[in-house]
């Protein structure tokens, strides 16, 4: 199983993981994201994202089909949340919004089975995301060590125990929410350029993930920001959102079709000098 968990591959290859960002519904959107070359994961956003249940189903399905891995972020770091995504397929979890080593302990209990956790066994669709080999009994075996916990470190109170939070047996990955830890902290992301504060937070969560041994990941806002963290030291950044993609498609698009705003104003004084001397 763990071959088949392609993110798990390349963090312990020591090479940053890069991925794609999913929060709108739909197996076809899945697949045509998973077929970008060179994508090792997409994360299925039902926190924010408008993906219910059964559309996160079809979508972890689809991504893991591509042979790429698919990531469920859950609303909340609630036990029937963790479960479902988990006994969907999913490779890994995201949970936001962790707040205390006590909530880091939780995710880890909810996500494996006994005797390392609290998580019931009995999905019939679970194992099939990784090969079709694998049965039910083996993937009890093997998901312990073949799943993902990525935990989110968004707020004040997690940053002030991120060391702890690090330490936790069972975490794999943190993930820094740069919005929310910005706006917790009191400097949240108001233009490009953060403030000095929020790097110093980052650089702190990189810092007490790296002494912990554990992986460190980073929500970007496009390619060039995913190469920058990459550079930092990042072992996984996503390097797209979908509804942020198709917005700056189609609006690339708009601009090159109506020639662009020095075009159209060219445009728009050709055609009043046209009237003045017509008339």
């Amino acid at each position: 199983m763990q071959a088949a968990n392609r993110l798990q591959k390349a963090l312990k290859s020591g090479k940053t993981a890069f991925g794609g960002w999913q929060m709108l519904p739909g197996a076809n959107l899945s697949r045509t994201i998973a077929r970008t070359p060179n994508l090792d994961w997409i994360c299925v956003d039902t926190e924010h994202g408008n993906i219910s249940d059964d559309s996160m189903h079809d979508c972890v399905a689809a991504i893991a089909a591509c042979g790429v891995s698919p990531i469920v972020r859950v609303p909340e770091g609630q036990h029937w949340m963790i479960k479902r995504a988990l006994d969907a397929g999913a490779h890994g979890i995201i949970v936001p919004l962790i707040r205390s080593v006590e909530d880091a302990k939780n995710v880890v209990k909810y996500s494996k089975f006994p005797p390392k956790g609290t998580r019931g066994m009995g999905s019939p669709f679970s194992m099939e995301k990784f090969s079709h080999e694998i049965g039910q009994m083996q993937y009890f075996q093997e998901a312990n060590d073949a799943t993902l916990v990525i935990v989110q470190i968004e707020t004040a109170e997690a940053l002030d125990v991120v060391g702890d939070i690090a330490s936790v047996p069972g975490v794999d990955v943190l993930l820094v929410g740069p919005f929310d830890l910005g706006n917790s902290i009191g400097h949240p992301i108001m233009k490009a350029e953060m403030d000095p504060e929020l790097h110093e937070a980052i650089a702190k969560i990189l810092k007490a993930a790296q002494g912990a041994g554990k992986s460190t990941a980073m929500y970007c806002r496009d390619g060039v920001q995913a190469r920058y963290y990459a550079d930092q030291g990042f072992s996984m950044c996503s390097a797209l959102t979908d509804a942020v993609a198709m917005k700056v498609a189609f609006s690339d698009a708009l601009e090159a079709a109506r020639g662009g705003y020095m075009h159209a104003g060219v445009q728009g004084i050709k055609k009043g000098v046209e009237k003045m001397t017509s008339s």
